[in-house]
């Protein structure tokens, strides 16, 4: 590649302009994906018999947002290609786990427990962006036994309330 000599200018600022460019028009172009933009609540079914208060609280502060039909859907959620990402886990978790519908089986129910245990559950990157959903030891601890105690007590697919 030739480079600029005296007296003429580099084209490296016109080259990263293009292709600033380009990739603006590519973020407009993939806002017309329909995937992620569709943020659907349906109507709570039923909820497991909670062994208490505290452990709800916990489980709607640290899981709900994927794990039940209660998702709040912020700003972001409908920016693709975030928004594809946010729908994916929003469908896989109601899949594996929605104590919205608690009536239907569970399929991670059993694995719940252990999996907030080994802090497995929230993931660390929806941590990062939902502060709330951070649990200190003591709360991970607490979750953990009472989602156990719950699911013990209440397992899916039995009449709750």
């Amino acid at each position: 590649m030739p480079s600029a000599t005296a007296g003429q200018p580099s084209r490296w600022p016109r080259r990263l302009g293009v292709a600033a460019l380009a990739m603006l028009a590519a973020l407009v172009l993939i806002q017309l994906v329909p995937f992620g933009h569709q943020h659907t609540n349906p109507a709570v079914q039923a909820e497991p018999l909670w062994d208490s208060p505290a452990t709800r609280a916990l489980a709607v502060r640290a899981c709900f947002a994927c794990h039940s039909n209660q998702t709040s859907w912020p700003a972001y959620s409908n920016l693709a290609p975030v928004s594809w990402l946010v729908q994916r886990d929003v469908n896989d978790g109601r899949a594996r786990l929605n104590f919205s519908q608690w009536g239907q089986p569970q399929r991670a129910a059993r694995r719940a427990g252990r999996a907030v245990q080994e802090a497995k559950m929230p993931p660390n990157y929806y941590q990062w962006l939902h502060g709330e959903a951070q649990l200190t030891d003591a709360e991970r601890q607490q979750l953990a036994q009472g989602l156990t105690a719950t699911f013990a007590q209440s397992p899916p697919g039995a009449t709750a309330r």
